[in-house]
């Protein structure tokens, strides 16, 4: 891509700009819809007059109060938050790296952010839960530092390398990386006491459910902030696409515009992996079906497309795993992943990164 082609792209955005508005109101609207029927799903049956009865605080079925309060209502807006900035991450790490299928999880992004939090754990020795019933607030916040400390780190040892290897060797590389961090969580656990190795493996264990109302004044602003930060980037990530060069000659300085999409990423990812686990595929799927239904490299436009569809992946895939089956065997990443490898594997043969490998 060149300046004359973005701006002709730019041209053609702006005559394509109804057509634009409304897939975006199409996505926000199949989200809110998931979100509702969210509220409505579960082993209890509750009518939605039932839920909005509750919502309105009309409902005097203490029952449906607790389950819709205690546990539907923040499952689904962690669900949606998450989400959110998951498809976020997915698009400024393809940015950033130039990689169709650069995603958190692909990347052993989100298992740097659970080494972080295994660390945490060996050094306080309180695993799971016990953080909000011991350490409250503080250990949430913890828990969130360390989970973002430890995907900035794999995302700096993958920046350091991106402009030295190929694309495919750099998703290796972060495979690598990632199984390495799960042999390091299981070595850090053998220091701790079996009930605490087992509790951090229940948090360890993807879901949108296990967030509290106390989490959720962690995880809304946190991320709130982060892809605040993400839209403010959308000029420098335009650019980043035009290479290294050309966005020098726009006057964007290079190393600062990646060293604060670094950051940004980092901080999303790690902030949705410590209170929701290693989620896999959302970033990818949510990038990679954006790109292709609103057919613009604009990030004005692809970021807040991405967020919306990611709330939509993170949503149903949350809905599926929480249907009311005998012999319930879903999993979270299960679900997504019958989406998101699919996807996968078809950007890695349309792009033909096999090739070299034939």
């Amino acid at each position: 891509m060149n300046v004359a082609a973005l701006g002709g792209e730019a041209v053609r955005r702006g005559r394509r700009l109804p057509a634009i508005a409304a897939r975006f109101i199409f996505l926000m609207l199949v989200a809110f819809g998931l979100f509702c029927i969210e509220l409505t799903v579960g082993a209890v049956h509750i009518p939605f007059g039932g839920i909005l009865d509750v919502l309105v605080g009309e409902s005097s079925n203490r029952v449906w109060r607790n389950i819709v309060v205690e546990f539907r209502l923040p499952r689904a807006v962690n669900a949606a938050v998450s989400g959110m900035a998951l498809g976020a991450a997915g698009i400024m790490l393809q940015t950033l790296f130039r990689n169709p299928l650069a995603d958190p999880y692909v990347l052993g992004i989100a298992h740097g952010a659970r080494f972080g939090a295994a660390v945490l754990v060996v050094f306080t020795g309180i695993a799971g839960n016990a953080f909000v019933v011991q350490l409250g607030l503080v250990g949430d916040i913890g828990l969130a530092i360390a989970s973002v400390a430890g995907s900035t780190l794999i995302l700096g040892i993958l920046a350091a390398l991106s402009t030295r290897v190929s694309t495919v060797t750099l998703l290796l590389v972060g495979l690598m990386l990632g199984y390495l961090a799960v042999g390091l969580i299981s070595v850090l656990l053998h220091f701790v006491d079996e009930s605490n190795a087992k509790a951090f493996k229940a948090w360890d264990d993807a879901s949108f459910a296990g967030a509290t109302w106390r989490q959720l004044t962690v995880l809304i602003p946190a991320t709130l902030a982060g892809t605040l930060a993400a839209i403010g980037l959308s000029k420098p990530l335009d650019a980043l696409l035009l290479g290294d060069r050309y966005a020098t000659s726009l006057g964007v300085d290079v190393k600062r515009a990646k060293l604060m999409v670094l950051i940004c990423t980092g901080w999303l990812c790690g902030i949705v992996t410590a209170f929701c686990g290693p989620v896999a595929f959302v970033g990818l799927v949510a990038a990679q079906v954006v790109r292709g239904m609103f057919g613009v490299s604009d990030h004005r436009t692809l970021l807040p497309a991405a967020m919306a569809l990611g709330a939509v992946v993170s949503l149903g895939a949350d809905l599926v795993t929480h249907l009311p089956l005998e012999r319930h065997v879903f999993h979270l990443n299960a679900v997504i992943g019958l989406v998101g490898a699919p996807i996968a594997l078809f950007v890695l043969l349309r792009s033909r990164l096999l090739k070299g490998w034939e």
